[in-house]
């Protein structure tokens, strides 16, 4: 469905862009070098505004902050009740201001204006399903042994935690950590991905607009090797969250085995889309389609290797031309605009590189048509490899961009074996009007999640996450709130005069 946007609205808004400062303790301030960096337009490549560069010197007053908010402040000792009273007051600004927000995250990001407002939507939800989620389910367990001891649990927050969010769908993102790590009585220091750094600014305003106490919610914007480096490192930061590159992570959980913190990690994907001959063969193609192409590609659960039966190979393929051709590029705050640019030069240099090398490979690659008009913007247009074969390159390393791989099969246990023959785990689909068979297969494939004649719809309620080199732990539902943000405590409770052992009397 396109969502209309008012021009004046877009207009006001972008004009109303300010430069971004650090959020710390409650208050917007420059950086302590004094330091910032230029964010820039991935439609026109022309600076959007500066940027506060935080360091190592201000994750430690931003930690510091939220330590005291923590241990002084009244936040983790509230009762749940007055708790959530703030975590819903925040999903009542964002509904306030969802408009203004799905226009500054597409300005940011380059994705359609249309995708960002239902994202927008969709991160005011993520506070309240927490709110929800904390007054029903943050309790323990009671166990009674015998007549001598009742045994119980209570979740405890964990303290200060440190969030790394990634800069695609920055918004809803950083609101997919940020509302259960609030809701569950940590606090929290947020270092936003520098190539989208409008949106963690937003939620900065709207936390404060929220009057949640000073230094329980910061932002240090800043690079990954300074800011980010400095956050996994310090010693009073309990848990750190992030979302990202594989290898990104995997040097997270190197740095952060001195401290012994937790860690969550939800990482790169090369999601298989299984496509049997008895499938849905319109509702599979829409899939396939929407599910590489929307958002940019620039997501983690896309489905790139589309795997086809060879009975239907032909037929998909003429059909999937055709859809290709139509895919409508273009500014990004057009409601019409279906793939918008990418959020930057030098990670569109790296899509580019990958299609010259399928080439190399020998696959037959299948373009759009850049429009002359937006030629300024990073935009690859939807692009097919066919004659693909999961043993290259481009089959098995993330992308992220607007690329899909087809490859045929012509068995159940060749489509399975071929989708499992990559080093990612993320997310999976199969495509079959035979649901034992479908079943089977998702139960066969390696993947933290799988879709079954569906494409990519979110359920808050159960685990996201991948196996393999997609990550470890899971985000969503009570996972994130009772497996990440708190700590299980057990205490036990004597009920009578039970035996002790008399030492030394």
């Amino acid at each position: 469905m396109t969502v209309k946007v008012s021009e004046k609205l877009i207009s006001e808004v972008t004009a109303s862009v300010e430069d971004i400062q650090l959020y710390i303790n409650g208050e917007f301030i420059s950086s302590e070098s004094g330091s910032s960096f230029q964010n820039i337009n991935p439609f026109t490549n022309e600076k959007i505004n500066q940027v506060a560069e935080g360091r190592a010197e201000d994750i430690k007053k931003a930690v510091a902050a939220a330590k005291d908010a923590f241990e002084k402040g009244p936040w983790s000792s509230m009762k749940i009740s007055e708790r959530m009273k703030y975590i819903n007051r925040i999903a009542d600004v964002i509904d306030e201001e969802i408009e203004k927000i799905a226009i500054l995250e597409a300005f940011d990001t380059g994705l359609p204006v249309s995708q960002t407002r239902n994202m927008t939507a969709r991160s005011a939800e993520n506070f309240r399903f927490y709110a929800r989620m904390v007054e029903s389910r943050l309790h323990g367990d009671a166990y009674q042994a015998d007549d001598d001891f009742i045994n119980y649990t209570i979740y405890k927050p964990l303290g200060v935690v440190g969030l790394i969010t990634p800069w695609n769908a920055p918004f809803m993102l950083e609101t997919w950590k940020v509302a259960p790590a609030l809701a569950t009585g940590n606090t929290v220091v947020l270092k936003p991905a520098e190539l989208s750094p409008i949106s963690a600014h937003i939620l900065a305003k709207v936390i404060d607009k929220a009057g949640l106490p000073k230094g329980v919610f910061n932002v240090v914007h800043g690079y990954g090797e300074s800011a980010g480096a400095a956050l996994v490192a310090h010693p009073d930061v309990e848990a750190i969250s992030f979302t990202g590159e594989t290898s990104t992570g995997t040097e997270i959980i190197k740095n952060a085995a001195d401290s012994l913190k937790k860690t969550s990690m939800e990482l790169g994907g090369k999601s298989p889309l299984i496509i049997f001959e008895d499938a849905d063969f319109e509702r599979a193609l829409d899939a396939a389609v929407w599910g590489i192409f929307s958002f940019n590609g620039e997501r983690c659960t896309a489905n790139s290797r589309v795997f086809v039966h060879k009975k239907i190979k032909e037929r998909f393929v003429a059909a999937l031309k055709e859809r290709v051709a139509n895919i409508k590029m273009g500014d990004p705050m057009d409601p019409a605009t279906e793939l918008g640019p990418l959020i930057e030069k030098e990670h569109y240099s790296k899509v580019a590189s990958y299609i010259e090398l399928a080439k190399e490979e020998g696959c037959e690659v299948i373009q759009g048509t850049v429009p002359d008009e937006v030629r300024a913007g990073n935009f690859v247009p939807p692009t097919v490899f066919l004659n693909a074969k999961n043993e290259m390159k481009v089959c098995q390393e993330e992308i992220f961009g607007p690329v899909m791989a087809v490859i045929e099969f012509e068995t159940e246990e060749e489509a399975i074996q071929t989708a499992n023959d990559v080093k990612y785990g993320l997310a999976g689909y199969v495509w079959t009007n035979d649901l034992k068979r479908g079943h089977r297969v998702a139960q066969a494939v390696d993947a933290g999640m799988i879709w079954i004649n569906s494409q990519n719809v979110r359920d808050l309620r159960i685990p996201f996450g991948g196996m393999k080199k997609s990550g470890i732990g899971r985000e969503g539902g009570h996972y994130a709130m009772l497996e990440f943000y708190t700590e299980p405590k057990v205490i036990h409770v004597a009920l009578g005069d039970h035996h002790i052992p008399q030492f030394g009397k």
